[in-house]
């Protein structure tokens, strides 16, 4: 399995309908999309700044939250997301130990 962040905002028609019915749309749609792919919800929560949602989700691979995000764009309640990568501070330093192993033979163009 594989965590990712998804941060998503929201179009002006889909705040508008949140207003008119307020419910928690991060943790109700969230869950299930995530579900449907595969995957485990971690949580949910809306921010402030460029975007107005986050989800943090646990999925078999990177092709499953393609697939989650394709299909939450498609739906037409938001205008724009973005789906990054997270690793594990276990993680992190795997990558860094490659790193040094790469450094030792990569030569940059000059």
């Amino acid at each position: 399995m594989a965590l990712f962040m998804y941060q998503f905002a929201y179009t002006p028609e889909s705040w508008a309908a949140q207003i008119k019915n307020p419910q928690n749309r991060v943790e109700k749609v969230g869950r299930a999309a995530v579900e449907a792919a595969g995957g485990k919800f971690i949580g949910g929560w809306l921010c402030m700044g460029e975007y107005d949602a986050v989800i943090i989700c646990d999925v078999p691979n990177i092709e499953s939250m393609a697939g989650l995000s394709l299909a939450i764009g498609a739906g037409g309640a938001i205008k724009s997301g973005k789906s990054t990568a997270l690793m594990t501070g276990e993680q992190g330093v795997e990558a860094l130990k490659k790193a040094g192993g790469v450094a030792k033979t990569y030569q940059p163009a000059r």
